[in-house]
Formats: C-alpha cells, structure tokens, sequence
C-alpha cells in the first residue's frame, strides 16, 4: 500500500515544475514541523499549525475549509473518513488540485471543503462557500497590501458587495435539468459532482480566486500568480482625498469583462465629487480619451454604467461598436452585452435644438438603456421589457431617475493621440459651436483656464 500511495503522490507531483515542487515541499516542511503542535507526526500537519502559518492573512473560516478539504483526500481509494491530519502526499496532491488541475479536479476539491460527506451537497452550502471564497480574496488582498489603489472596504448599498458578486458566480450554475441558481427558491437542490465541475469550467473567476486565496494566503508560488489583469492600477491625479462608488469587487467584475489589453490600469477621468455636477465638465474631460467605464449611484442606491469601446466624441449620430456594454452592480452584478438589433451602441451630444443633449447608451432617442442628460443629476433608464442594443432590463430603481455621484474612468493605456486630443477644449471639438460664440461677440473664456495637462 505504501509503493500505491507514493506512486499516485509522485503523479500528481508531476503537474508542477521542479522548482514549484521544491517550494510546496519546504511549505510542507515548514507546517510538519511546527513547535505547536507536538503530538503530530513530521510527515503531517495540523489544523493549528496551518492557522499558525497563515496567521491573519485569511478568514478563520477558509483556513478550516482548505484544511479538511486536504484531509478528506483519499489517495489509496480504501479509506473510511477523513485523515486525523494532512501528510504530505495529501497536501501535495491538494495543491496540485487546486492550483494546477483541471475543472474536474478542482471539482473535486470543492466538493470536499464544502462537505465531509461524499455525494451530491445541497445549493445553500454552495451559496456559502462561493460568499466564503469571495470575501477571502477581499480579505487577503488588503491584508497583503496588494489592493492596488481600490477600496476593500464594504461599499454602502442595500446588499454587501461580496453577497451580490458571490450570487452573480452562483447564477451560473446550472442544475441537471439546465435550470440555473437563481433566488431562494433554488437552496435545496442537490448539486453533485458534474454540476460543480460544469461551474467551474465555465466561471474563471471560482479557479482564479481560490489560486488568489492559496497563493496569498500561504505565500507559496506568488510569481505564478498574476493580479494585474485580476486587480486594475487605480491612477486618481487629483492631489486630494477621492473615495470611489465602486469597490475592489465591483471593479474586478467589471474589469474581467474588458478586452484584455485594457485590463491592467484604470485612470479617473470624471468625478462628479471632484470636477462638480456640470454636463459640460463631464464632456470636457472624457471626450478623444480612449476607452472608459462610465457609473453612477442613483438617488436609491443602485449601482450600474457602460463600456464605451471607443473613444466619446461630442456630435449628433451614434458611435461605438459591438464591444460596448451595460452593466449593473448593485442590488445584483450582472453585463449586458450587444444584440445585433441595432447600432445604438454610444452617444455624446451637447448644444444642438432639435435632438436630444445628453450621454446615452443603448436604445433609442428618449428611450436609452442608460441616458445621462445636459441637466446634469438627472436620467433614464427605459427598457420595457430590455434595451433593443444591449437586452438590458432596466438599470435604475426608477425609471427617471436623480443622481449625485458618477465617475468615468479610462481603461488601459492612452495612446498619444489621445492624449493630444485629450488636453483639447470642447470647443475645439465642435467648430460650429465655436464659431457661433465669434459670431454673437462672445470670446472663448476656456481659452486662457485650460488645465495643465496631466502626467499620465
């Protein structure tokens, strides 16, 4: 039995690189011969002694979750419950799961921190794992420092944040009948293995956040894992305090849907805390600045915006293309991507009579998926039932809506054009207003208030 077990401890061994096998064994070295736990053997660990490793870098919750996931791992095929401590073939095969496997064998893994039982386990203990996994990321993140800008902080709102990303993960689920978790009335099915193993395939975010949580937590093969595309630079130019309506999970949802070059920086192009509540701030500083998110906070704290793909122009016709997006954040998490029905996808007006003045998305005229008009703090959100461009239902608590907070941020790198364009008046981007001020007398005040460019 011994030759049984070293061979399938050496197979799964195989899965990382020499040099990654040689840290998970000091890491095992390092838990197996911990001074607090005396009566274990050296060819195993104990719960205390991974607590004591990781100290306070995880939630106590997840440290025991990962622990008896490590000892229910039956490598000989003959064992009656769970290990009274994790060996090392044990541990090395775990890791091997959890960080280098495929979707069924990180199936497997889950299935086992989830419950001591084999066999199907119930959606709620499901629902309580993905809400334990998404708030230890958060967690140990902040704890290492590594929050890149972003606030960890829960973000005010009916829901907490790790509630609403953790249902939006567990929305994806997809039953044997091809029914999917949604709402309450879901919690008693049964979920077994292929169901589990499905979601994982399917959702990156459950394999990339439980490496986050191994690789961080226990400090082991940190240059494996990149948080750069996970967790965007937050650039804020502005030389004072700026707290803003999006979260380090609100951000990283979003963040996960943007092509993946655009991924790595957001930059703060409009605050309305910072530039103030003016239309025309808001065109003067987004306009020629590449691709951005654009969300605002309603007066009933919902929580939603747009991907614009292209740059925003001032000018009466739509723009953009099908790599534009709607997206809400709370009270759920949800993107809304492009039909085909229209091309309604971007739209920048200001200073013309007979069409609508204002920023929109989706839709029509008078009937956007998102619209944010020249009267600025005020908008709708009309879809009835969903936006023809975006099948978006309607973002907003009210239809018409107030609001008083709204940010845009740039995504990625500017290229130098943009940041030509950028530093340009709104008036140079529309002629015609331009020479109607000449023409009634009126001289161009901008002109001689344009900001210093900024340091991108």
């Amino acid at each position: 039995m011994g030759n049984s077990r070293s061979r399938v401890g050496q197979s799964f061994c195989s899965q990382f690189l020499p040099e990654e096998q040689a840290e998970i064994d000091r890491l095992f070295d390092a838990l197996s011969s911990d001074k607090n736990s005396p009566n274990v053997s050296s060819k195993s660990f104990s719960l205390k002694a991974l607590q004591n490793h990781v100290g306070e870098a995880l939630p106590p919750e997840m440290v025991t979750r990962l622990y008896d996931g490590m000892r229910r791992v039956d490598l000989t095929g003959k064992a009656k419950g769970p290990s009274e401590n994790v060996s090392q073939e044990q541990f090395t095969a775990s890791m091997s799961h959890l960080l280098k496997g495929n979707s069924k064998e990180k199936s497997l893994m889950i299935m086992k921190m989830i419950s001591a039982t084999e066999g199907p386990v119930k959606a709620r203990e499901v629902q309580k794992f993905t809400e334990d996994l998404v708030g230890s990321v958060v967690h140990v993140l902040s704890h290492r420092q590594e929050l890149r800008g972003w606030t960890g902080k829960e973000a005010p709102g009916p829901a907490p944040r790790v509630q609403v990303l953790a249902a939006q993960l567990l929305s994806e689920v997809k039953l044997q009948d091809g029914k999917r978790l949604l709402g309450p009335q879901w919690l008693d099915y049964d979920c077994d293995r292929a169901v589990i193993e499905d979601w994982v395939f399917r959702v990156p975010h459950v394999a990339i956040f439980l490496s986050v949580v191994i690789c961080k937590g226990f400090l082991v093969l940190c240059s494996s894992l990149d948080l750069t595309t996970l967790v965007p630079e937050c650039q804020v130019d502005q030389g004072r305090g700026f707290e803003s309506i999006l979260d380090v999970l609100s951000v990283m949802y979003i963040n996960a849907q943007l092509p993946r070059e655009q991924r790595h920086r957001w930059r703060l192009l409009f605050s309305s805390e910072l530039h103030g509540h003016s239309f025309s701030q808001l065109c003067g500083h987004i306009t020629h600045r590449g691709p951005c998110v654009a969300v605002l906070e309603d007066h009933d704290k919902h929580v939603f915006g747009g991907f614009a793909s292209c740059s925003w122009e001032v000018k009466p016709q739509f723009q953009g293309d099908n790599r534009c997006f709607l997206f809400s954040i709370c009270p759920s998490m949800a993107v809304y991507t492009h039909t085909g029905y229209n091309d309604h996808y971007m739209y920048l007006n200001h200073g013309q009579q007979t069409i609508p003045n204002g920023l929109g998305m989706g839709g029509q005229h008078n009937y956007f998926g998102l619209w944010v008009d020249v009267d600025f703090g005020k908008g709708h959100s009309r879809a009835k039932p969903t936006c023809t461009t975006y099948s978006s239902p309607q973002l907003s608590a009210q239809e018409n809506f107030q609001f008083d907070k709204m940010e845009v941020w740039a995504v990625g790198d500017p290229s130098e054009e943009q940041l030509a364009k950028g530093n340009k008046s709104i008036l140079d981007a529309d002629p015609e207003a331009q020479a109607l001020l000449e023409i009634s007398g009126h001289s161009r005040h901008s002109e001689g208030l344009r900001e210093v460019p900024d340091d991108e």
